[in-house]
Formats: C-alpha cells, structure tokens, sequence
C-alpha cells in the first residue's frame, strides 16, 4: 500500500476547505454591504490593522503592480503580504507570505480561526434575513488572519472588484493605488467610464498614487481626492518612465519617482503597460516607506524590479514554438497585449481563445485580430465561459471563416493551435518564427499554464 505523504495530506485538507468555501457566491456575485465583513474582523480582532497596507484597485494591471510594489517592499528586507485574485493554479497563490504562496499548514491554520467566527457570522446574518459571506468576503478574511499570524509588516492588497464595496476595502491602507480605469464588470459597477471610476475611487484615503486615465474617470478622481483631503500623485506629472528598451526576457526601464530619478534597470515583463505598472509601484512603495521624502536606495531598488514576477501576463511557458499565456480578458487589456506582443514577439502567431460569458467578446476579438493570423477558439472549464460554437460565430465575423477553428476542449485546441503553428500558409513546415497566443480570460492562461506543466 503506498503511504501517503504529510503534504498530501495537507494538501487534500486545502482543497477540502477550498471546496468549502466555493459553495458560497462566487467573487462576482457580491452584495452591496460591508456588514458581515466587518462583524468577521471584529471577532477576529482587526487582523487588518496589524500591518501596514498598500492597496490596489483599478481595471487592468492591478495584479501586476501589487507584485512590483511587494517585491520592492520585501527587496528593503521587510516581511510581505500579498493578497490577489484570482488564482492561477491554487487558491494558496492568493494569500502569499514573502513572495511564495502561503504554505498549506499556515492556510489551515487560519482556517482554524477564521472558520467558526464564518459560521458565526453566517447564522448571524440568516437570522436578519441576510446571506451567508460570500467566496470573496472569506477569502479576504482568511488572508487578513494569515498576514496578521506571520506576522508580516506590509501587505500589499488588490481589490476583487470595484472598490466601495470591495471586501478589501476594510482595510486602512497608508497608501492607494489607482491603474488605468476602463469598462469591465459594467453589470456590476456600471456602465459608464464616471460610474466606474466612482466605484473604484472608494479606496482613496490619504495618498494616492494614480495611473493614466481616461478623461472622465479623471475627473472622478480628482473629484473624490478633494472629497476626502487626500493627496493625489499622477502618473506622467509627478513620477514617469523616462525611458524604456526592448531586451531579452523584458524590457529595461529607467524611472523618475517621487523622490528622484533612478538607474536603469531590466524588468523581466513585456511591454510599456509594465513599464507603467512599475512607476506606478516605485511611487507606491516611496510614499510606504519615506513618505516620498528619499528615494529608494540603489541596491533594493534595483533587486525589486528584477526580480518582480506576474504570471499569466503575457508569459512564455513553451519555447519551440513558442506558447505565451495573458489574462487580457476586456478590450483595455488586449490593448495593452497587442502593443507589447507587437513589440517583443513580432512573429506569426496562432490566437488560442476563449471569453467569459460577460465579456465584450466582439471588441476583443477585434483588437487581437491584426496580430493572430489564425485563432482557434475554445473555452475554459469556468461556469462562465462562452460556448466554442457561438464564440467561434463572433470570431468568423471578425476574421473570416477561412481563420476560424472551433475546437470544444481546451487540451485539444492547444494541440491543434501548437501543430497550426509549426506549418506554414501551404501547410508546409514553417521556416520561421511562430507561436501561441492564448488569451481572453484568466481561466483560459491559468489553464493552459496547468497543461504546460506551471502549476
């Protein structure tokens, strides 16, 4: 008989918890209300308070950003914590303790708190005619407790989604952060550039650092920055990207910050969005740690950035031909994806994608379709993800039917994008560069990620 070994045994606790906790709405699915969240951590005892926090909201390049800012921050030899969603591969990946996913016995050891006071908090709430927490809400308390018990001195928070009624927005942070804003959950949030900013806004407190934006979402921001006294520090005024390069593995970029100007250094990310992403977390992580007063010094800031990692954003996770993996999943971010594949893999590509049921599927397709010269379209095992046939339909508008496939299973779409390929026009083997480009969701990057072997 084998023997099942200690950490199987831990990891097959996790997923009992994480089956657990699934059955609750899911993170897209939220109530209006803070209440439950915060009756949790009352109970709990305000593990958010214990740690100072940088918070993170906006459309596209949240994830990113909150990684820069936490490796900067833990390059200066404080403890980090990293809250992100969604995952990738394991639930763990979202509450992660100086830099790695938070180990299984330090999950379930939070679980053991924060479990009863859930069930608590859920009788509570059916008592009054309420919902139980959702997905989302536990999570965020789970990762509360968990960076409280490490201890960790910063934890860098991203929002779920929106921001006023963010479960995350319990938080006190010391520092905002705003990416570009753009039109995405409109379901949810609203379905203008002002509205959603509006619902994004709600985390500006006492600093905020703030990337480009659109006009009206600007004006917003500017609008609530007055509301609450807050100072406001924008990308392009107060802080830029003086200059940035091409190189093998990234880019180089050289910063001016709050505080100064810095050395050129390689970012191993792609494309001038990450550039964006990193003075955006440079700021952040100035106002953390000297309140923007010194700059950052050389040998942190230079280990920061190089060593700052953001898996699923446009990543290469096959050589041969080459498979790159992007959670791009609104036009904004396929935007993004276009200008940095156009700049660091101008070569032919093969679009594998598939779209999430509330996804403007037309616009992205659009977006994508200069640089894919053929797309095989597939889907996810999410619940939400579009059927390959109607999707496939939305693409033979967009690129002809004669560079359409529609291929129902995901690991048989990436074998048939692969061989697609390797040939060329004339169904020759192809002389030249080519690759894979999987995209149009998180699910369908986690995925494809998983069947490469980067779980």
């Amino acid at each position: 008989m084998a023997t099942v070994r200690p950490d199987q045994e831990l990891e097959d606790q996790v997923q009992a918890v994480y089956r657990e906790i699934l059955r609750r709405a899911p993170e897209h699915d939220f109530e209006p209300t803070l209440d439950r969240l915060r009756r949790a951590v009352d109970l709990l005892g305000q593990p958010q308070r214990s740690y100072q926090v940088i918070h993170v909201a906006g459309t596209n390049g949240k994830t990113s950003t909150a990684r820069i800012a936490e490796s900067l921050v833990r390059a200066h030899g404080l403890r980090t914590g990293l809250f992100t969603s969604p995952h990738l591969s394991s639930v763990r990946e979202r509450i992660a303790v100086d830099g790695q996913p938070i180990s299984r016995a330090a999950f379930l050891d939070a679980w053991s708190l924060v479990g009863p006071v859930v069930d608590l908090v859920d009788r509570e709430s059916a008592a009054a005619g309420g919902p139980a927490m959702s997905f989302f809400e536990v999570l965020t308390v789970l990762g509360f407790v968990a960076f409280a018990d490490a201890p960790v001195d910063v934890a860098v928070v991203e929002v779920g989604m929106g921001g006023v009624w963010d479960a995350t927005a319990v938080v006190e942070s010391s520092v905002q952060v705003i990416t570009p804003i753009a039109r995405d959950h409109e379901q949810w949030l609203g379905s203008t550039l002002a509205a959603i900013a509006a619902e994004k806004a709600g985390i500006i407190r006492t600093r905020a650092v703030i990337g480009h934006q659109p006009p009206p979402a600007a004006e917003v921001l500017l609008a609530r920055l007055e509301e609450v006294g807050a100072a406001g520090y924008w990308l392009g005024r107060d802080f830029e990207v003086v200059g940035r390069g091409v190189a093998v593995g990234g880019q180089v970029v050289r910063l001016r910050g709050l505080a100064g100007e810095y050395e050129e250094v390689a970012l191993a990310l792609f494309g001038p969005h990450q550039a964006d992403n990193a003075a955006l977390a440079v700021a952040a992580v100035e106002l953390l740690l000297s309140d923007a007063v010194e700059p950052l010094p050389a040998a942190p800031y230079v280990e920061g950035l190089e060593t700052a990692a953001s898996p699923g954003r446009l990543e290469v996770v096959r050589q041969a031909p080459t498979v790159l993996v992007d959670s791009a999943h609104n036009v904004a971010g396929a935007e993004a994806l276009v200008a940095a594949v156009d700049e660091a893999f101008p070569f032919r590509l093969i679009g594998l994608v598939g779209v999430l049921g509330d996804k403007d599927a037309e616009g992205l397709l659009g977006v994508l379709e200069p640089i894919l010269s053929q797309v095989v379209i597939t889907r996810s095992t999410s619940p939400r993800a579009v059927e390959p046939e109607a999707l496939g339909a939305v693409a033979r508008e967009v690129f002809g039917p004669e560079r359409v496939e529609v291929v129902e299973r995901l690991d048989d779409a990436l074998v048939r994008a692969i061989e697609l390929a390797e040939l060329d026009s004339e169904g020759a083997p192809s002389p030249l560069a080519t690759g894979v480009l999987a995209t149009g969701s998180v699910t369908i990057a986690a995925e494809v990620r998983i069947l490469l072997g980067h779980a």
